[in-house]
């Protein structure tokens, strides 16, 4: 269904705008790693799919975010043209449409336009496991849980979310997550470094480069001397957490760079655990009333040992396990359309 909405209406566009055009269908996962071989020929990227495309998009290019091509790939506009069934960042790129189709017009049209938005990028790593990146959170708890059941209530048509909600509150109640959160504050935002135009190099630098690209090994990062006085620790117990971006809300004129955590509380009653949770499924960040909030800059999970269940990390589900969540501000700089944009700076103003 995904590959009839691009074909109808986002490539003919992108045809007839006289683009240079490359598709890498990824019909399997891991087939995304097509793009390490054309990064080198490149001057944009579309991402066209639902938030699940993005993180495997993401994940296949980690290591140019680490690796001496940082510089380069993180100038690269990228856009997005949504077609899948969840795409969050949608709504901070364009403007909401009546239908499917007119939005996925939209999305290309401002592609063509190249205004651009840096967004945020968090890196969330386990003990054993590669990183992953995300471009809206993490989330662990019992909406989260809940909301990953609603499809299986299909059959109670518009009550299906209130049913899987319902139904969650037959297990152990209260429903309470324990942990530790280690975390630092938000940083300061260092000037805007001026763009620099440069020019393409020659083949043979391309092919060196690529060629070190393939046989080194990983960089090893270099650890940044961070003073104990600096970390602050606390006990939590809640219904669910949530450590997010600020993606979602773009504040184009602000100081600081951080992540948003929200500790929502463990005492929430059957009645608003159902009402809430139909909430949070058209806005999984809300943050309601009574939650504790933090800005962090990097923050350190740690989970009681035997601890089960799951992590949404982009609407993608990852087990359940402590983890250290590092914020990279304006990593990535996405291709949005020019309204959204005024409407950023217009919001911020106020």
């Amino acid at each position: 269904k995904a590959r009839t909405l691009f074909e109808k209406n986002a490539a003919p566009i992108l045809h007839l705008s006289g683009l240079d055009v490359t598709v890498v269908k990824t019909d399997y996962e891991g087939q995304a790693k097509k793009l390490l071989e054309l990064m080198e020929s490149t001057d944009l990227i579309i991402i066209a799919g639902g938030d699940g495309t993005v993180q495997e998009v993401l994940q296949e290019l980690s290591n140019l975010l680490s690796s001496c091509m940082q510089a380069t790939f993180s100038k690269i506009p990228i856009g997005f043209i949504p077609l899948g069934k969840t795409s969050t960042l949608s709504h901070t790129l364009y403007p909401e449409s009546t239908n499917q189709v007119q939005h996925i017009i939209n999305a290309t049209l401002a592609i063509l336009k190249g205004e651009t938005v840096p967004l945020d990028v968090l890196q969330i790593k386990g003990e054993k496991e590669q990183p992953v990146f995300a471009m809206t959170g993490l989330r662990w708890g019992s909406y989260r849980d809940a909301a990953v059941k609603v499809s299986k209530y299909w059959y109670l048509g518009p009550l299906k979310t209130k049913a899987a909600h319902f139904f969650s509150t037959f297990k152990e109640w209260p429903q309470k997550h324990q942990a530790a959160l280690i975390y630092l504050g938000p940083t300061e935002r260092p000037p805007e470094e001026p763009e620099e135009k440069q020019s393409r190099p020659p083949f043979h630098v391309r092919l060196y480069r690529r060629l070190a690209l393939y046989w080194s090994s990983p960089p090893k990062e270099i650890p940044q001397e961070e003073t104990q006085d600096n970390w602050e620790e606390l006990k939590i117990s809640t219904i669910e957490l949530s450590i997010a971006t600020q993606n979602r809300q773009l504040d184009l004129t602000r100081t600081e760079d951080f992540m948003n955590i929200c500790i929502e509380a463990d005492t929430v009653g059957k009645g608003q655990f159902v009402s809430r949770g139909s909430q949070k499924m058209s806005d999984p960040q809300m943050c309601p009333e009574g939650s504790q909030c933090i800005q962090a800059s990097k923050c350190i999970l740690q989970l009681p040992e035997g601890t089960g269940g799951s992590f949404g990390i982009d609407n993608e589900e990852y087990e359940a396990m402590p983890v250290e969540v590092k914020l990279l501000p304006r990593k990535l700089h996405f291709i949005c359309d020019p309204r959204r944009r005024e409407q950023m700076l217009h919001a911020a103003a106020q």
